[in-house]
């Protein structure tokens, strides 16, 4: 097979697993093992689903390139992905660690900025990789 095609194929396991495992432990996508507290909102979905396509991206263009240069701030910028579609009342360590009312009042209206800065990361480091 192509080398490619391989490269492509990875990068679409890795966006399609990102997008299955940070959507159910996220509770964006629903399951009967627990329900997310805060409302699932288009913007979740949309940082979501940009996260995982760029994802994607970074895995094929790494599977591709020989040089591995920029991983830890992949590694970050998925992370972001992921703490912007989290529910800050849904994890159990945080509310207790800050209680869920400090989480309301400071982390939820952030959330969005978790994803415009992964999404920006992501971005950044595909394109200067090129």
């Amino acid at each position: 097979m192509d080398r490619s095609r391989v490269a492509l194929l990875h990068g679409t396991l890795a966006a399609v697993g990102f997008v299955l495992v940070t959507g159910v432990v996220t509770g964006l996508l629903p399951t009967p093992i627990f329900e997310r507290m805060v409302p699932r909102t288009a913007l979740d979905y949309s940082f979501l689903a940009v996260t995982a396509v760029l994802v994607g991206a970074y895995v094929t263009q790494r599977s591709i390139q020989s040089d591995c240069g920029g991983d830890a701030c992949a590694y970050g910028g998925a992370a972001g992905g992921f703490l912007a579609v989290a529910c800050p009342h849904c994890n159990a360590v945080l509310v207790a660690l800050f209680s869920s009312s400090w989480l309301a009042t400071y982390v939820d209206p952030i959330r969005p900025l978790f994803g415009l800065l992964a999404i920006a990361v992501l971005a950044g480091i595909i394109y200067s990789r090129q």
